[in-house]
């Protein structure tokens, strides 16, 4: 006969039981908070590498895998700077795609992101201090290309450039 290491003369006590439930919610409840923050962890080791351009890749355990492309910082007038990074996490059976910009400070703290419609309406890179958008891989004009300034701060929407005056819209959201 094996012995119940939870019990006191043969029985269990509430408060064996109610240590047990405690530390099996604690062990849940600590999961999920490191699966909601494994997304941001990701992402802040990207930030820390400080590496403009290069991309990095992640794929989970279920099967979904994120792309992470430090795009560089950008500056305001007013001497503020913002990290961007560029997110393309592609999950399911079908491998949808779920594109986005986020937008960091420069003390790597998240303040929202631009949800962008496909993978090709990424920015390409940041030059002379502004997001560039160039239409590759779209049924878009090769030769408009976009160009999206932060100088009076983060801009609450802009237009993406297609085929003469069409495009879409991108509102930032600090969600």
């Amino acid at each position: 006969m094996v012995k119940n290491p939870f019990s006191f003369n043969g029985r269990t006590t509430r408060l064996q039981c109610g240590l047990l439930i405690c530390v099996l919610l604690f062990a849940t409840k600590s999961t999920i908070a490191q699966s909601n923050t494994k997304t941001d962890d990701i992402r802040l080791q990207v930030l820390r590498t400080n590496h403009v351009g290069k991309t990095y890749k992640f794929n989970t355990e279920d099967n979904s895998v994120t792309h992470l492309r430090f795009l560089g910082t950008i500056h305001t007038k007013e001497g503020k700077k913002y990290k961007i990074l560029t997110s393309i996490w592609t999950w399911g059976l079908s491998k949808r795609a779920t594109s986005r910009i986020l937008v960091y400070t420069d003390q790597n703290k998240y303040i929202g992101n631009y949800y962008l419609t496909t993978i090709d309406d990424v920015p390409n890179y940041i030059k002379n201090n502004k997001l560039v958008f160039l239409n590759k891989g779209r049924a878009c004009d090769p030769k408009l290309v976009t160009y999206v300034s932060f100088d009076n701060g983060v801009p609450k929407e802009f237009f993406r450039k297609c085929k003469g005056n069409d495009g879409d819209f991108f509102t930032f959201s600090s969600d």
